[in-house]
């Protein structure tokens, strides 16, 4: 995940905290791809036949992160954590508005229903991970973040214990427990 802009990035994502707005102009080209990457992996847990596009999810998450006016960018690391962070939320969003609508909710447009096909079955299983996810939070905030970090943000080890400022080996613990709580608790469901 880090190259030879990881400096450079660094240095930008502290000047767009700042406040420099030519800061984020010049972050975006150097971040794309990581971000084009990082929705790839959600997409590709989808079943076939049922798309949503990677650039979509990626526009969506980007005005979002725009939007993040007090963050205190740390690095490159830390930004690609709270992009995965975002994603999840916008397709559990979206997940539970196809749910809602199943049950005659009357749900809302969202920015992703003209170019996403989730299916129903797709929308209860992110649903579950979700609630899973929740419960796991609740127990034990970090070993949720590890999570969050590994799996839906493609973080290493080694980048997920510089994000959150653990050993490399905690990381591997927390994960291998986070791994069987959410297995339980999903099985259970």
């Amino acid at each position: 995940m880090a190259d030879d802009s990881s400096d450079d990035v660094t240095e930008l994502l502290a000047a767009w905290s700042n406040g420099d707005r030519e800061a984020l102009d010049k972050l975006l080209p150097l971040v794309e791809r990581e971000l084009h990457q990082l929705a790839h992996r959600y997409i590709s847990r989808e079943k076939p036949g049922h798309t949503l596009q990677t650039t979509a999810l990626v526009n969506e998450a980007y005005l979002r992160l725009v939007d993040q006016r007090r963050a205190r960018w740390q690095n490159r690391a830390h930004f690609i954590a709270i992009a995965a962070q975002m994603m999840r939320r916008i397709l559990v969003n979206h997940a539970r508005d196809r749910a809602a609508g199943k049950r005659g909710g009357g749900s809302h447009k969202v920015s992703l229903d003209e170019i996403a096909v989730l299916s129903d079955e797709r929308a209860e299983e992110m649903l579950a991970l979700d609630e899973a996810m929740d419960s796991l939070a609740k127990l034990d905030e970090r070993k949720s973040r590890v999570v969050e970090l590994r799996h839906f943000g493609g973080l290493s080890v080694e980048e997920t214990a510089q994000v959150l400022g653990i050993h490399p080996d905690t990381v591997t613990r927390d994960w291998t427990r986070a791994i069987a709580f959410l297995r339980r608790e999903l099985q259970r469901g």
